[in-house]
């Protein structure tokens, strides 16, 4: 497997994670998701919203779309968890197609990123990826964390690489359009 392949599974595990969290979280009792919680951000609420923010931003860095950190700055946060919910499914797709249309000489390029007053700084594309992924994962983690004390319990979010897992994830990455992104053997 190239970095390039292992980078489009993960954009593909984006999007899986996310629907399994959000269907979770469409679940919650009315309240459970504005509910101020312990975690890094006061909310289920208020991650989900700094997750799809920060996705705004840096993907606006790796398409060179010229926002900035604007892309952050004027990111209007969702109230509903349905609307958010869909929106982040149109960043996901979003960040799938961007990671197709990569070659693995992409991922050395560097893009320029928007520090505010720290700059303009050049990232590898490649770097910027991981980053998105790493950042994605750490916040959702919160989340599953501060399912534990509502209504739903939260959903199993690691069964996405291993083939020994295709049975449990094998309805949703077809439902989702991913299965040519699981393992060859899927």
């Amino acid at each position: 497997m190239t970095l390039l392949d292992h980078l489009r599974r993960m954009a593909g595990n984006n999007l899986w994670s996310n629907d399994r969290l959000y269907r979770a979280v469409l679940q919650l009792k009315p309240g459970e998701f504005e509910a101020e919680r312990t975690s890094f951000f006061p909310s289920i609420k208020a991650t989900l919203n700094h997750i799809l923010a920060v996705d705004h931003l840096y993907l606006d860095f790796l398409e060179e779309g010229g926002v900035g950190a604007a892309a952050h700055d004027d990111y209007v946060p969702f109230d509903e968890p349905q609307v958010l919910f869909a929106a982040q499914t149109v960043f996901d797709r979003r960040l799938i197609a961007f990671c197709g249309r990569l070659s693995e000489s992409d991922l050395d390029r560097h893009v320029i990123t928007d520090r505010r007053e720290d700059g303009m700084i050049p990232e590898r594309i490649g770097d910027i990826l991981a980053h998105v992924f790493l950042h994605d994962i750490h916040h959702r983690g919160q989340v599953h964390a501060m399912l534990s004390g509502t209504s739903i319990a939260p959903p199993q979010l690691d069964e996405f690489l291993l083939d020994y897992d295709l049975k449990l994830r094998k309805a949703e990455v077809e439902r989702l359009g991913l299965d040519d992104q699981t393992n060859a053997t899927s």
